[in-house]
């Protein structure tokens, strides 16, 4: 959802207009996660006038209208060089308070920005936190859960200021008395060239960039003493502070100490400056202090990890860039037989017929013991794990159930120790998905993670789990993923029924399917410019039905989720077995009904159901497979897909429906990259 990015250089020499630049093309990076506001906080003052405090510039809209109001600042000296500087970025989606300036991060603790803080997530207990600090004598200026943060950090520091206290001590007694999801990173005034960040539920990293070797590979982690709680149970925000010396410091080897930090929710945005990169985990309050960074966590659990690994990205600039195409998504439609390709190489067999999920193959006698499958996602993955239910149910001989995860904790679903439990999430960090995972961990569940993304939360807080290997998807609808995720599963069900004799030749004709598959997803590609005349048909309709059953069900949900999501058009995926039961009153010679009729063992059905749509003079545009001529007699309009195994065939049936719903938004004028009140990684509930 929002959008976090810091810059730190220490010894490094850089005018502010270069600093504005890295933040203003870090936070561009991150505008696929959904936003409505944009900010920036840096050090002020002019060469004549060095002593200015921090600058913050605000505004509504998009990044590129902040970057304009930053370069009308005339005030501002563009010239002027730091060798040290703290400079800190965020876009804002908003949760409490309406999207505008005021409301827009970074948040301040008081008129002469002493702190600043920029946020993702929300805070639920911000109410008794900002009852408390009026009571205190605080005035507030937003109407966001975040300026709590910023006016706490700072009411502590003003009581406690004589003690030489550190930020990030601050930081540490400030986030007791949080409650919720957050990521944050503070600057101030107070602690010139220092930044602090921690994170709790929301995803959060830092790129290390330095000219010289680096002093470790792993981090150690410091711990802070608990702190105090004197209110009955309640965490005391007036309790002394407990604090514990650094010992442990993170920076280049030899006497040339140049070093630039980069903080940010997304790996896409540092992978330009630096491939080396630290994932922090829940509750991690990480400090730079004279270009050394430490990390410290304020209480140690049985679980804890005791270092932060730093990693070594293999991302590549070029797959962030949208390169010929108008669009990330038109770009991330176009890549799908590479990606399909990706998430099978090395671990499938076309020559043995054997398939290796290396993630999970530790797990799998364990697996193959469980009482029952459960799958947990939310939107496109919760569609990737409905399309795959019917094989998995047939590949492993054992009850599958498919949930949406915000449903699933609201009913709190009993869990058993002999359940397997998959969460599936492109980024790794969907809030729902995540909560789910822990509900499912304390009771005893086997976790597996299904992810796009190295290093996420859902990755390091599974037992085993697989990476689908999609590349990074920038588009908030998701459309490589939905495939790669799918075909993830099917591998796993593969995998499962590797030693069933009677599911031999069944397992052989699936294989053989996933190799032709690439080529199929080439060849449906090439209907684009047909999908586009539909499109020019469609445009301004406001409503639109996709209809299908069996194996092809996903394909409807996930198609008119598509729709949805990129062109704000009501669709609804409906299963054509439910047709009488309620939809059919629907239909009419004026209502735009795709079905999705393909030569599978519900065909006969599908075909009754297309007879009914007729029946009330429906104009039915028809995905059938090439050279269906029975099937194409019947539609209005069709749109042919190669024929493949029944299993796999909603894998090339929604490619239609993604290009279909990329052109409809395009001819809309909307932003297809970017669609309104949406974010690609969800990290609230």
């Amino acid at each position: 959802m929002c959008g976090i990015f810091a810059y730190v250089n220490h010894l490094v020499p850089i005018k502010r207009k270069e600093v504005l630049e890295i933040l203003i093309k870090g936070l561009q990076r991150l505008e696929y996660r959904g936003y409505d506001s944009a900010g920036v906080a840096i050090d002020g003052g002019n060469s004549y006038n060095e002593d200015e405090g921090i600058r913050i510039i605000k505004k509504r809209g998009k990044v590129k209208v902040l970057e304009e109001e930053i370069y009308i600042q005339e005030d501002l000296d563009m010239e002027r060089v730091f060798n040290t500087h703290v400079g800190i970025a965020h876009t804002r989606w908003a949760t409490h308070g309406e999207p505008n300036a005021v409301n827009s991060h970074p948040q301040r603790s008081s008129t002469n920005n002493e702190f600043v803080v920029i946020h993702n997530g929300i805070i639920t207990n911000y109410k008794d936190v900002k009852k408390f600090l009026q009571n205190k004598g605080h005035v507030f200026e937003s109407d966001t859960d975040t300026e709590v943060i910023a006016k706490l950090v700072f009411h502590l520091y003003e009581k406690h200021k004589d003690d030489k206290i550190t930020f990030r001590e601050l930081v540490e007694h400030t986030i007791q008395q949080l409650e919720g999801a957050y990521a944050l990173v503070f600057k101030s005034i107070h602690f010139p060239g220092e930044c602090v960040v921690t994170r709790r539920g929301s995803p959060l990293l830092i790129g290390v960039k330095s000219n010289t070797r680096l002093s470790t590979d792993h981090i150690p982690i410091l711990y802070s003493k608990d702190l105090p709680d004197q209110r009955g149970g309640k965490k005391n925000i007036t309790a002394n502070i407990a604090r514990h010396p650094s010992t442990t410091e993170f920076h280049p080897v030899g006497p040339e100490r140049e070093v630039e930090y980069f903080f940010a929710s997304d790996a896409s945005a540092v992978i330009e400056h630096t491939n080396q990169v630290i994932y922090l985990e829940d509750d991690d309050v990480a400090s730079v202090v004279d270009g050394c960074l430490s990390i410290h966590r304020v209480k140690r659990t049985i679980d804890d990890s005791t270092v932060r690994e730093v990693i070594t990205l293999k991302m590549e600039i070029q797959q962030i860039m949208k390169g010929n195409f108008s669009s990330f998504m038109q770009k991330e439609i176009f890549e799908q037989p590479e990606s399909v390709v990706n998430t099978m190489r090395g671990r499938v067999n076309f020559e043995t017929n054997q398939v290796n999920l290396g993630g999970i193959k530790d797990y799998m006698s364990e697996i193959r013991r469980c009482r029952r499958l459960l799958f947990i996602a939310c939107g496109t993955s919760y569609h990737s794990a409905v399309a795959t239910r019917q094989l998995l149910e047939e590949l492993t001989e054992l009850p599958v159930m498919v949930e949406l995860a915000s449903d699933f904790l609201d009913r709190s679903t009993p869990v058993f120790r002999d359940d397997v439990c998959f969460f599936i999430s492109q980024s790794g960090e969907t809030a729902d998905t995540l909560m789910a995972l822990r509900y499912c961990k304390t009771r005893g569940a086997l976790i597996v993670g299904i992810t796009n993304t190295v290093g996420s939360s859902i990755c390091r807080e599974s037992h085993c789990g697989v990476h689908i290997n999609a590349g990074p998807e920038i588009g908030v609808a998701s459309t490589k993923a939905y495939t790669s995720q799918f075909i993830s599963l099917v591998m796993f069900g593969l995998m499962m029924s590797d030693d069933r004799i009677s599911l031999q030749s069944r397992r052989a004709e699936i294989i053989r399917g996933l190799q032709r598959l690439p080529e199929q997803i080439k060849e449906v590609l090439k209907v684009d410019e047909q999908i586009h005349s539909l499109a020019q048909e469609l445009y301004q309709q406001k409503s639109l039905l996709v209809m299908g059953r069996g194996y092809n069900f996903a394909t409807c949900l996930e198609g008119a989720l598509k729709i949805k999501e990129l062109t704000y058009m009501h669709s609804e995926g409906i299963l054509a077995g439910e047709l009488k039961h309620g939809p059919l009153a629907l239909v009419d010679k004026a209502m735009p009904v795709i079905m999705i009729v393909t030569r599978d063992h519900v065909y006969p059905k599908c075909m009754n159901a297309l007879q009914q749509v007729k029946a009330r003079h429906g104009n039915p545009v028809i995905i059938c497979n090439q050279g269906d001529e029975e099937t194409k007699m019947n539609a209005y309009k069709n749109i042919e897909v190669p024929c493949t195994v029944d299993c796999l065939q909603a894998i090339v049936s929604i490619i239609p429906m993604q290009l279909l719903s990329y052109h409809i938004a395009t001819l809309r004028s909307l932003d297809v990259d970017c669609p309104r009140n949406l974010a690609k990684s969800v990290t609230v509930e």
